[in-house]
């Protein structure tokens, strides 16, 4: 048999619950504050004292180094390439989500992705063209 809670048994609370409500807060900004301290510690305990001319030693292809990877300058195209590929990327992320709820969205939702897909059509035919993805 199921017993029914009647309005008169319920039971407000009180004004004025005390610190005891404020502990997961003060608990919270205590962490928030010792995290970047204990983060320096840890990494002062475990990194690497001295020199270790080991670390330099060529390593699997036995090849000694012959330059250092500071002296080489890369051209604007690697870097506008690398962020061309991760917008097209971040589109294909938009995508997933849109094509399972293709039903819910219903014609509304197939309008908003064609017009998303355009302007980055349009974006792409814009940098192919402009010689933006010719790497040279």
């Amino acid at each position: 048999m199921i017993d029914f809670v009647k309005p008169d048994a319920i039971v407000t609370r009180t004004r004025g619950g005390g610190v005891t409500e404020y502990i997961p807060v003060l608990l919270f900004i205590a962490v928030a504050i010792a995290f970047p301290f204990v983060t320096l510690a840890i990494a002062w305990l475990v990194r690497a004292g001295r020199y270790d001319p080991v670390k330099v030693e060529p390593y699997e292809c036995g090849n000694p180094i012959t330059s250092e990877a500071f002296d080489h300058r890369f051209s604007v195209r690697y870097y506008l390439i690398a962020v061309l590929f991760v917008v097209f990327d971040v589109e294909t992320v938009f995508l997933f989500p849109w094509a399972v709820m293709l039903r819910k969205l219903a014609l509304f939702g197939f309008i908003e992705m064609v017009v998303f897909l355009a302007i980055l059509v349009v974006g792409y035919v814009y940098a192919w063209r402009r010689g933006a993805l010719q790497w040279v």
